[in-house]
């Protein structure tokens, strides 16, 4: 037999006793970031930034809190940040805050992160990746580098061109046809930035626009004619002057900013985060990387021996630097590199290549190009070479043979041998299944799809931010901050009140014993 149909009523009611730390699971991520993270420095760190009268600001621990929270939830908007955390009571009970205490307003958040400098998110990042250290998670050894470009808060749509430093013809008449509107309505309220690159740079621009549009090639309805072909030697965005066109295989371009890492293979913990210009090379930013990673591993009595890295970071001069720093760098040699030139063997002592004809090609001069690479040159006498029946087929439009080797080729045969030796190809491996995947977390589920804020060093902290949620997650996921440390202080804070409470029964007691 059916009963009736139940109905829940419901009526709020004014709770006279209630406390969240009752209401949150032990295991709840929130409650033991809580009794793990203790961030009681920042009020002495930021303490300078702050005035002596006036209206309190944001608790700067509130504020990281917050922070955490957002990319821990992959929340990016400060707006939807303050809602979402409303609504949820363990995240209430992280913050500090109580169900009827009303939280910072979201403007008060942004205007905060762009007070705070970047070291202040770096000490924070720092904490962080100590605590990981201390729980045995990260080896420092051996560590991984990768790059990718993450999108900026600006639009293709808004990018203007720059003016020439010096008076360049065809520059002035190229940015004219293209951008004579945009120029004219935004001349009254943008200051211009001013074309900073060489003229063989510019040429260089010229010349690759050319070749797109004298290309019989192209996409199916496109044109490059009618297209607007920018450049970031030629233009910038006035809304977000640090973002920079970049463009990434198979998509489309955009204003993006350069996202360095490096990751510990341990456990997978990120060692170093940093924002960069996205119109850099990534092999320009590996001294800057390794310098940083190494004294972070160091202050932590660490020692790092392997870096391995694709090779977009193949550079002479960054094998080079790895040597001298006492690391092995585990990065493919690049693919323009060769390492002999077949018919020209080379005779190390008397630093020369030979011709197949057995003529010397010694050393002549070194060359610096005008990226700054220095180059050696070796050359044949050119009387050798005229009275060779082989000149019609080795050099038949130059007097002599020449060969232009790097100044760093022991270090380039180096990286070549250990490209393709069995602990190589371990290396490689190792790369890819240790730093990759962390990129793709970072974008997916941790807020680093877009960047929200303008500016490298907004682009920076939200990085730094993005890369302390994800080490944090990581560091109580393997064990860090065990419940049962939370469960034994709730103990202790339990007895130690029961002990209170009994304490002031006696004390009344002997009270009213004296009164009788």
């Amino acid at each position: 037999m059916k009963g009736i149909q139940g109905r829940k009523n419901y009526t709020e009611k004014l709770f006279l006793s209630f406390q969240m730390s009752d209401r949150i699971p032990k295991e709840n991520l929130y409650r033991r970031l809580r009794e793990t993270l203790d961030l009681s420095f920042l009020y002495k760190d930021t303490k300078e930034l702050y005035g002596r009268t006036g209206n309190p600001s944001i608790d700067p621990v509130v504020f990281f809190k917050l922070l955490i929270t957002g990319y821990l939830e992959n929340i990016t908007s400060d707006r939807k940040l303050v809602e979402h955390c409303g609504m949820r009571m363990d995240v209430l009970y992280f913050l500090g805050y109580d169900l009827d205490e009303e939280l910072p307003w979201h403007s008060t958040i942004s205007r905060t992160r762009q007070l705070y400098p970047e070291s202040l998110f770096v000490t924070l990042f720092n904490k962080v990746f100590a605590l990981c250290i201390d729980s045995g998670m990260v080896s420092g050894h051996t560590q991984a580098v990768d790059s990718a470009p993450i999108k900026a808060n600006a639009s293709m749509e808004s990018v203007v061109p720059k003016m020439p430093a010096t008076p360049m013809e065809s520059h002035l008449k190229k940015v004219s046809e293209e951008n004579g509107e945009t120029t004219k309505k935004r001349a009254g309220t943008v200051s211009p930035a001013r074309v900073s690159a060489p003229v063989h740079e510019l040429k260089r621009v010229e010349k690759h626009h050319q070749n797109l549009r004298d290309s019989p090639v192209r996409l199916a309805g496109a044109s490059h004619k009618k297209a607007r072909l920018l450049s970031n030697k030629t233009h910038y965005n006035p809304h977000d002057p640090d973002a920079r066109i970049s463009v990434k295989p198979g998509k489309a371009r955009k204003l993006n900013y350069h996202c360095s890492m490096a990751v510990d293979t341990a456990e997978g913990v990120i060692s170093h985060i940093q924002a960069d210009f996205a119109d850099g090379r990534d092999s320009q930013y590996l001294t800057d990387i390794g310098l940083r990673v190494q004294n972070r591993l160091r202050k932590n009595e660490l020692i790092m021996t392997n870096l391995l890295a694709d090779a977009g970071y193949s550079n002479c001069a960054n094998y080079h630097f790895l040597e001298q720093r006492k690391v092995t760098g585990w990065i493919p040699v690049f693919g323009k590199y060769k390492p002999k030139i077949e018919g020209f063997p080379y005779n190390k002592e008397k630093d020369e290549y030979r011709c197949p004809m057995n003529r010397p090609l010694p050393f002549k001069a070194f060359y610096t190009n005008r990226d700054g690479s220095v180059l050696k040159n070796y050359w044949a006498a050119p009387k050798d070479c005229k009275a060779c029946p082989m000149k019609p087929q080795c050099v038949p439009n130059t007097k002599c043979k020449k060969i232009i080797r790097t100044i760093y080729d022991e270090q380039y045969l180096r990286a070549y041998a250990r490209q393709y030796s069995e602990k190589g190809e371990r290396m490689k491996k190792l790369r890819q299944s240790t730093v990759e995947p962390v990129f793709g977390s970072l974008t997916q589920f941790y807020g680093l799809r877009k960047i929200g804020v303008l500016g490298k060093a907004g682009a920076h902290k939200v990085m730094l931010m993005a890369a302390i949620a994800f080490n944090l997650k990581k560091y109580l996921k393997k064990g860090g901050g065990k419940p049962s440390l939370g469960i034994f202080k709730t103990i202790m804070d339990d007895f130690q009140g029961c002990l209170t409470i009994f304490c002031q029964e006696m004390r009344l007691r002997q009270v009213l014993l004296k009164a009788l």
